[in-house]
């Protein structure tokens, strides 16, 4: 069995494995026609059901051969052009490049002699991000797992910088269309039911600062704590973008915490067009950015970043095995001194060869067309009489709704809408993504990939009004 580990007698062993893998893979994305082949959990479970894994096949062509049939024939594709659907983005080829690297070499990013280089390339690229969102010379942060994990200790710094013993006081302001990580995090916080404070959103879907302002205000009278306030730069069903500065006013007036969930707007800390429109996050506290969002990165790679490096001492943990305290005075760097994570991967590497190779410019014009197409495309959709469009969109997400010309009961347009994406994601020809507005049930285009073009949008567009119109016809018929 040791022939099985990587080392200096198996490198030529892992070359011709790992050749083999990516061969498959290269492959079967030069050959997908479509995001996904349709098959039913029904359908595959029994596949998966019946491997023993107690009984190896001991052949890395014959495992490929299983991994076909049960794993990459039927995955949902990401890079397929009408792949429409979650915040998924193709992936950049030196991102994968690195993903290569630091799976091979699997450095742990939470002590320096677990990972020397490692952790001062991650220490640049934290810095590089806090400079691109402009957090000033004391700034610093930690690469993390994902947005979640990124917005849950922004609010335990925050929560620890409230110094107050009493949680039951403490509360959290968010629009009404922010992550769910949001009232998670609180939860996982300790803070009470009550504590995130809901606020209503305008027209176009970003928060409004004079409710906000009036919230802030029946906090202090009530002797409660504004612990925090959560600004979305991109929510994740309409792309929009809360008034930064105004709220950066606010926070600074109530003397608030304030973080930006920008997991997915952060795409504009390249965009050669649009970087305007996160104008005030420079004011934040913490900001979160997800790279596997917006920087096309594969999963998983996100960071928090604070305006004041001392914040982080709130997750700061000494254990004399891994980092005990002298070694602050000896200035040796250990990133778990800021993460909630101990064992942690070396993303950072894949952000880092990607720049090292297209640059932030690169990155930037590939958000840039994405926000681009998400315009031609709701141009689209207001010039279509089948169709409702919510929100003109701040980057690249369209909400939307079939209205049958011949149908008017609200609850029959909604069993059309849902019909249709299951219909469509049945069929494998496009993958759209669903959510509720004013209680309603939308479709939704998340525009994450450059290779998706105008014909694309409408030809989906086209296949979600046949199976709708399927569906009525088949509703109609069951009537009479």
């Amino acid at each position: 069995m040791r022939s099985h580990l990587l080392n200096d007698t198996t490198a030529e062993q892992y070359r011709r494995s790992v050749t083999e893998g990516v061969e498959r893979v290269a492959a079967k994305l030069a050959t997908t026609r479509r995001p996904f082949t349709g098959v039913t959990v029904d359908a595959l479970a029994p596949a998966i059901e019946r491997i023993d894994l107690d009984q190896p096949l001991h052949d890395t062509t014959a495992v490929l051969d299983e991994l076909e049939d049960v794993y990459l024939r039927d995955a949902i594709y990401f890079h397929h052009p009408r792949y429409l659907a979650h915040l998924n983005c193709p992936v950049v080829i030196p991102a994968v490049l690195g993903e290569a690297i630091l799976s091979a070499v699997n450095s742990s990013l939470d002590t320096w002699d677990q990972s020397a280089g490692g952790t001062l390339i991650e220490r640049k690229l934290v810095d590089w991000t806090a400079a691109r969102i402009g957090l000033g010379e004391n700034a610093d942060g930690v690469f993390t797992s994902g947005g979640s994990q990124s917005n849950l200790q922004a609010l335990l710094l925050a929560r620890e910088e409230a110094k107050t013993e009493d949680l039951g006081k403490l509360r959290v302001f968010a629009s009404e269309v922010s992550h769910f990580s949001v009232k998670k995090s609180a939860k996982l916080l300790g803070l009470g039911q009550d504590a995130v404070v809901s606020i209503p959103v305008d027209h176009d879907k970003r928060m409004q600062t004079v409710a906000l302002a009036h919230e802030l205000e029946r906090c202090a009278k009530d002797g409660l704590v504004p612990m925090a306030v959560v600004a979305t730069a991109g929510t994740t069903d309409f792309g929009s973008i809360d008034p930064l500065t105004e709220i950066a006013e606010l926070c600074a007036q109530y003397g608030t915490w304030m973080h930006v969930d920008a997991a997915y707007g952060c795409g504009l800390l390249t965009s050669l067009k649009r970087r305007a429109l996160l104008d005030g996050i420079e004011r934040a506290d913490s900001v979160t950015v997800d790279y596997h969002k917006s920087f096309f990165q594969p999963v998983s790679s996100s960071a928090v970043l604070v305006r004041d490096a001392s914040t982080l001492r709130h997750a700061t943990y000494h254990a004399e095995y891994l980092n005990p305290r002298r070694m602050v005075q000896e200035r040796i760097p250990n990133q778990v001194d800021k993460s909630l994570q101990t064992t942690r991967r070396f993303d950072a590497l894949k952000l880092w060869v990607t720049l090292r190779v297209m640059g932030a410019d690169g990155i930037g014009q590939l958000f840039d067309e994405v926000c681009d197409l998400a315009q031609e495309g709701w141009r689209l959709l207001a010039a279509d009489p089948r169709y409702d469009v919510v929100v003109e969109p701040s980057l690249s997400t369209l909400v939307f709704r079939y209205i049958p010309a011949a149908v008017t009961d609200p609850a029959e347009i909604d069993r059309a809408n849902l019909y249709a994406r299951k219909a469509l994601f049945a069929s494998g020809e496009a993958i759209v993504a669903g959510t509720k507005v004013g209680g309603r049930h939308y479709l939704k285009f998340t525009l994450l990939n450059p290779e998706t073009m105008v014909s694309d949008i409408a030809a989906v567009l086209d296949l979600i009004a046949g199976h709708a119109e399927q569906y009525l016809g088949d509703s109609l018929d069951r009537a009479s």
